[in-house]
């Protein structure tokens, strides 16, 4: 049985998860959680894990088979407690939350994906764009008491991608702990950053994934202590290709027309970066420049804006 090294510290609850539900998590020795902030690869990532643990290319349903326990508006906690506790290969857990909300076990895995703000924010601007009535009606629904204002629904998501960044960045700049829920992308990114030299936490970036999807799975496989012959793993990594995550979308994203317009389309969408550079201001980005500069350290800040490949091993860089 994993030990406890630490509870978590800070309760969270938004719209969408409650770290609560983590309190009835029973831990197996070999589990392993993928944890992100929203829009930073974290289903890519899923898919990787579950490429590694069945070291087979066949395409499985992903949320079904690694369910996102914090998640208030899906399937009820005692159903996904115990189609986690019915699983006979290893096991692996999506988490939006932040590292010190989640229960540090000492023999659980935990990978954490980061992306550049900027990215992430368009990307879930996509994403938000394509929620159907019904997604919106389950999210409200799972959480009353968090509505906006007068308890109604929140604002529409505006069309306009520089319009959806600008109340981003300035939520985030508004942001005061403890008087809103949830935590803006920078504050999120440090509480993994400040526990980055931990032995079983793996620290993945979207532009590593990118620019050498082989090498960062053969990280990640070696990290979770699984021998993937290089023959298999070319096989792999041709399955966790963004193309072919697009092809298998509708095996891997079961059911997901009822929450996305356009279904895994909608949900897989581009996997690029940099949509914000040829849509975003010189005033609008030194907006974001301030809060990195404010609310990052700069290693951090060096390793979410380039990646292990362009600023270096987060564990090894200096604040």
């Amino acid at each position: 049985m994993p030990e406890l090294l630490r509870a978590a510290t800070r309760p969270y609850r938004t719209p969408i998860v409650d770290s609560a539900r983590w309190n009835e998590y029973t831990p197996r020795p070999d589990d392993i959680i993928v944890a992100t902030y929203p829009k930073c690869g974290t289903t890519w990532t899923q898919r990787i894990v579950d490429l590694l643990i069945h070291q087979s290319a066949e395409p499985r349903p992903i949320m079904k088979t690694y369910p996102w326990l914090d998640a208030t508006f899906f399937d009820p906690l005692d159903e996904v407690l115990q189609r986690l506790d019915t699983q006979i290969h290893r096991r692996s857990i999506k988490s939006h939350l932040p590292f010190d909300s989640l229960p540090l076990f000492d023999r659980v895995k935990y990978i954490h994906v980061v992306r550049d703000g900027r990215d992430a924010c368009f990307s879930m601007h996509n994403h938000q764009l394509g929620f159907t009535d019904a997604a919106k009606q389950r999210i409200a629904a799972a959480n009353p008491d968090l509505r906006r204002g007068n308890g109604g629904p929140p604002p529409p998501i505006p069309e306009d991608p520089r319009a959806y960044f600008l109340g981003w960045i300035g939520e985030a700049e508004a942001w005061r702990d403890g008087e809103t829920p949830g935590l803006p992308f920078f504050e999120f990114e440090m509480t993994y950053w400040r526990e980055r030299t931990l032995l079983n936490l793996l620290l993945v970036h979207y532009n590593d994934l990118k620019a050498d999807l082989a090498g960062e799975m053969r990280r990640i496989s070696q990290f979770l202590d699984i021998e993937t012959p290089e023959e298999v793993l070319a096989e792999l990594v041709r399955a966790a290709r963004f193309e072919s995550m697009q092809n298998d979308g509708s095996a891997l994203l079961v059911d997901i027309d009822t929450f996305f317009d356009r279904g895994h389309k909608r949900f897989l969408n581009k996997g690029t970066n940099g949509r914000w550079k040829d849509v975003l201001s010189d005033e609008d980005l030194a907006r974001y420049d301030a809060l990195v500069k404010e609310r990052l350290s700069p290693g951090a800040a060096a390793w979410i804006e380039h990646g292990r490949h362009g600023a270096g091993d987060p564990r090894a860089l200096a604040d």
